[in-house]
Formats: structure tokens, sequence, C-alpha cells
């Protein structure tokens, strides 16, 4: 219903090339306590239909590694809707956070923003945006991912192989399989 995507450039969430789009979903959806903060009907109803938010997926998509914050759901919905894309592979800040904080339960993305002090930085990297929504979590999971990889106890000598066995998973994964090494 919703699609954003903001590259990093040497670590940095880089918003002046974010993209971000509403997708109309071509039928009413339910509301549901998920749902993210004013995706209304009416609001989705005024969408670009999915066929034109494509080709900007794939052009910015293809060959590159998606991270985001239980990211697999994502990466399921898009594998199913846009088979065409092919992505590197899927970085989940949720299971890196599980490996730098094992003992902590709360674990959303809005409760580790706030634990590592980034969720202002984040409001003030894309001004007037709110939580739940696409382009502010993604900007949250990518700072995140540099919090995070900082609290791991060997941050100085971490591969992208190291990364992807902490926290990675195949694009399109439907199970909960450990993730493949590169």
């Amino acid at each position: 219903m919703e699609v954003a995507f903001i590259p990093l450039t040497q670590g940095r969430p880089n918003v002046q090339h974010a993209y971000e789009t509403i997708v109309n979903p071509g039928r009413p959806i339910a509301r549901r306590p998920w749902s993210s903060p004013g995706l209304t009907n009416d609001v989705l109803a005024c969408g670009a239909p999915l066929e034109a938010v494509r080709p900007h997926l794939a052009a910015h998509l293809d060959g590159k590694w998606i991270v985001g914050h239980n990211v697999g759901t994502d990466g399921r919905l898009l594998a199913l809707r846009c088979p065409e894309l092919r992505p590197a592979g899927l970085i989940d800040t949720l299971r890196l956070a599980r490996a730098v904080h094992a003992r902590t339960r709360q674990l959303t993305l809005t409760a580790l923003l706030a634990h590592y002090g980034l969720a202002d930085e984040v409001t003030a990297l894309v001004p007037g945006r709110q939580p739940h929504r696409a382009l502010w979590d993604a900007v949250g999971a990518a700072l995140l991912l540099g919090a995070l990889i900082r609290d791991l106890p060997d941050a100085g000598r971490l591969t992208v192989t190291g990364l992807w066995h902490l926290a990675g998973m195949p694009y399109g994964d439907v199970g909960e399989q450990l993730p493949l090494p590169l």
C-alpha cells in the first residue's frame, strides 16, 4: 500500500535520493490494527497503480541490498507482487537486534530507535512523516543498522558475509530457514 526506499551513502540515509509513493491496491482494504496511520481507502485510491511503481523499484532495487526491520514480510510481498525484481538480498535489522540485544524483549523499530536516541534524527531527516509510514520506517531502519553494527563485539572487522550470517535472508524467502552464505 506504500513503498519507500532510501539509499545509503557512506552509511547514512541519502534523503535527496529517497523515493516514496502510495500504491493503489485496486480494492478497498479493511482497517487492521497494523495498518499504517493515515492510509485510508480514500488515500489509497489516489495512489499510483503497482504497474506504474514497478519501473522505479526495478531501477533502484535490482542488485541492491534491501535493509528493513522485519524485512522478510516486505521481501515476501515484493517477491509475490513484483517477481521480476532481483535485489541482492535482505538484511533484517530485527534479526540483527536479536543478535545484539539477545535478552531484550522490546525490539520494535520505534523502541530500538528510542533506545539509541535516533527517533528525533529520523523525524528531522524526513519532516512531516511519522512512525509506521514507509519513508519514516525506511530511514529509521537505515540509521538503526549503523547503530546495531557499532554495538557488535567485532564491529570493526564485520564483513558483508558476517552481516549476512547475522541478519540476512534470501529475497522472497518464505520460511524461517537460516540465511545462506554469500
